[in-house]
């Protein structure tokens, strides 16, 4: 029998076995869930934001359970003898009541609702306005990229509350006037990363061979370029979410954003502006919580960059190695 029929009924390197089942190649977002799977602060982090989201989803049913509502008043039931706010574990009030007798924990679950609702869809709204903005300053350059970066430039020197200020005297304070303020001040952050890598990439052979083949502008922009910024734009996403739910909560403490009785976790920290120590659960809890949600997405984000970024392939070996051995 020859050496090359031996070979051939049994494959027995490992080549020969990776050439028999083949060599099964991962995408970008497999590597990178990959190397999430292997940060614990990451899991952690993505663990106590879907609490957060559990416990807005389920705001209705807690109030059902608890039958009060989240700007339910209750002085006679919800406050002492004195008048003083229900300390957390009493009865049908487990973290307690505010001043008027409302449930902290009801108030708390519907406030996760608009904090949620304000940093994903204000983040939302700015990543599309600033990817479009940055994809059409980069691209196209020259006096067009001049007077979009001028304008991104002010956008982020601008003081922000003079403007809400300004407008909710103008408009008077509302949720969507709320969102529309945060994405307004948002989109240029992104705006600018996305017109920096679209400079870089505009001269990248791809895209001259796609002007070669006849591609349009628009083509060449959102389906050549455009793939190749996702990452960057969803690192800047992620930490622009807790920005703007911390921004949403500095409106509503200024009496500049959602409008009570609505509960927000900022006008709840709001009302328990000079209780002091006596009623500490006025303002702990959703204090705790403001600081547990902007927390896990800021330490999402930083896990999401770290995981993007090849050069930190290293570190993510080593986790493996340990977690195998």
């Amino acid at each position: 029998m020859s050496l090359s029929a031996i070979d051939v009924a049994s494959p027995e390197s490992p080549l020969e076995e990776r050439a028999a089942g083949g060599i099964e190649a991962r995408s970008p977002l497999r590597l990178v869930l990959a190397r999430l799977r292997t940060d614990r602060v990451a899991i952690a982090s993505v663990v106590v934001i879907l609490l957060i989201v559990a416990l807005a989803i389920a705001a209705p049913l807690i109030a059902g359970i608890t039958g009060h509502g989240p700007t339910d008043t209750n002085v006679d039931g919800g406050t002492d003898a004195n008048g003083q706010p229900l300390p957390p574990g009493s009865a049908g009030y487990l973290l307690g009541t505010d001043n008027l007798g409302r449930d902290i924990l009801v108030r708390i679950a519907y406030g996760a609702r608009i904090s949620l609702l304000v940093g994903v869809l204000a983040t939302a709204i700015a990543a599309v306005v600033g990817v479009v903005i940055g994809l059409v300053a980069g691209y196209f350059g020259g006096w067009l990229d001049s007077i979009l970066a001028r304008v991104m430039d002010v956008v982020l020197s601008f003081p922000y509350v003079l403007f809400a200020i300004v407008l909710v005297s103008v408009f008077g304070p509302s949720l969507p006037l709320t969102i529309l303020v945060i994405a307004f001040f948002s989109f240029a952050a992104i705006g600018r990363i996305v017109r920096g890598q679209a400079l870089s990439q505009r001269e990248k052979e791809y895209v001259e061979a796609a002007h070669s083949l006849g591609a349009g502008n628009l083509r060449i922009m959102f389906v050549d370029i455009l793939p190749n910024l996702v990452a960057p734009v969803i690192v800047l996403a992620t930490l622009l979410i807790p920005a703007a739910i911390i921004f949403e909560a500095t409106l509503s403490f200024l009496g500049l954003g959602v409008v009570p009785p609505t509960p927000s976790w900022g006008n709840m920290l709001s009302d328990a502006e000079g209780v002091g120590f006596q009623a500490w659960w006025f303002y702990i809890f959703p204090m705790l919580f403001l600081l547990a949600t902007t927390l896990a997405f800021n330490l999402l984000g930083d896990a999401i960059r770290d995981a993007l970024d090849p050069r930190t392939e290293r570190i993510f070996a080593g986790r493996r190695k340990k977690k195998n051995a």
